[in-house]
């Protein structure tokens, strides 16, 4: 975490040096494209580019690994969840069914099976550009650009505030747990089964939702001090001039939607085996 107090990681990288609204047109461009198909070979590409950019933005690992296995693990959770609830979903869409395992007389296919882990690829390979959006961008500058293209500066502003204080509200609510642990309450794996451990999490959220209230507050006090919102308009100390890595960075993205729109048309791709 940063002095700024937001995710970003200062690092000399070209991605780094990236303006906030190019960043911000890749990852919808990304998040586009990889919604315009559901197949495996496609997601696994992106993945391998995806983390191959993070390794060019020198994020360190130790940064990114919780949010990467909360991610991976979300995904895991949400295909066996689709493989109970709908065990054959994927033999409805593909027309085609194949016995994989009999439970209390129903059956998951193979074609559902493959298909919850062509799901799980398509939310995995859109953690990487997620990251390098979050870890890479420092929040003033990303304000400013968003009021670059055309955002009002009051709603770029509050984007700012929200990538400030996530780190803190993850802070306070450690507070508040370390505070409970302190009053015997038990969190930690071993101290107590995991319903309970679950329903003491439950208590976690009214003191953490005060207190973010009060944050809140507090901020909406001091931009009234500060004449926030009086003028139509206003100057950024953080905006930097485009430059032409921003140009190339755009045509790039732009020249991957095209390629998805194209491939979308004319070939026939989706998660079956053939």
């Amino acid at each position: 975490m940063s002095r700024s107090g937001s995710l970003y990681i200062e690092r000399p990288s070209i991605i780094h040096r990236l303006d906030g609204s190019t960043k911000l047109l890749l990852l919808i461009g990304w998040t586009a494209f990889i919604f315009m198909f559901m197949d495996i070979r496609i997601f696994s590409i992106m993945i391998v580019l995806g983390f191959s950019l993070l390794k060019v933005s020198k994020i360190p690992w130790k940064s990114i690994k919780p949010l990467t296995y909360f991610v991976v693990a979300f995904s895991l959770i949400n295909s066996l969840i689709l493989l109970l609830v709908t065990p054959q979903y994927g033999s409805e869409l593909s027309g085609s069914y194949t016995k994989l395992i009999s439970y209390f007389g129903g059956a998951i296919t193979l074609e559902t099976v493959w298909y919850a882990v062509t799901l799980s690829f398509k939310y995995v390979s859109i953690l990487p550009i997620t990251l390098l959006f979050v870890f890479t961008t420092h929040p003033s500058r990303f304000a400013s650009s968003l009021n670059r293209i055309g955002v009002s500066y009051k709603v770029a502003y509050a984007v700012s505030i929200a990538f400030r204080y996530i780190p803190d509200v993850k802070e306070e609510m450690m507070n508040i747990m370390h505070a409970q642990e302190a009053r015997g309450v038990a969190f930690r794996k071993g101290d107590a089964s995991l319903v309970k451990r679950l329903r003491n999490f439950v208590t976690i959220l009214v003191p953490l939702l005060i207190s973010s209230l009060n944050r809140i507050e507090v901020v909406s006090n001091a931009l009234q001090l500060r004449g926030f919102g009086y003028e139509k308009k206003r100057t950024w100390y953080n905006r930097r001039p485009l430059t032409i890595n921003d140009g190339i960075s755009i045509l790039l993205m732009t020249g991957l939607i095209g390629l998805g729109i194209y491939l979308k048309s004319q070939l026939t791709y989706f998660w079956l085996f053939y």
